[in-house]
């Protein structure tokens, strides 16, 4: 079915205004800066794009000028499609958290070692102190004395005298 002139004008504004909002950025849910998704938003059939028989498609040559605006744009650095961008965020982010949890696990592993370093020390503190308060129980004829209560003369030597 052909189709009129004023069809094809109407069909190339509605291409062109696709085009414009597709490089601004302004995809569809699910959609992406392709001639797939230009297509679907102009309302035509994405095989207007393309060559058949050897003769251009009809909308060929405003499929040629999207694609050359696209890359442009990418070129430019200017990302059209907000997919892209969010991959290369989510890619940054993956980097970052990797980074992030290589560093937990090495504090992780230095506070193990400490906690066991800390432990061992506990538990030698701790023998060294049972050790010593079972020490005179077993050798009697070291006397632990008390030392006199406060004098009023300050004479120190009364308390270095052993009884």
């Amino acid at each position: 079915m052909r189709i009129t002139d004023e069809q094809r004008r109407q069909a190339e504004d509605r291409i062109r205004a696709a085009i414009d909002r597709l490089l601004r950025g302004e995809l569809p849910s699910r959609g992406r800066c392709d001639l797939k998704t230009l297509a679907a938003q102009a309302g035509v059939n994405r095989t207007a794009f393309y060559a058949k028989e050897g003769r251009p498609g009809p909308f060929q040559h405003l499929a040629e000028e999207f694609t050359r605006r696209r890359e442009l744009l990418q070129q430019a650095g200017t990302i059209s499609d907000p997919r892209e961008a969010q991959i290369a965020h989510l890619k940054e982010t993956i980097t970052d958290l990797r980074r992030r949890l290589a560093d937990r696990d090495a504090e992780v592993e230095e506070l193990t070692d400490f906690r066991q370093r800390a432990i061992s020390q506990l538990a030698a503190q701790h023998a060294e102190i049972t050790r010593l308060r079972q020490q005179p129980a077993s050798e009697p004829h070291q006397r632990v004395t008390a030392l006199p209560g406060p004098s009023r003369t300050h004479d120190h030597r009364a308390l270095l005298i052993p009884e």
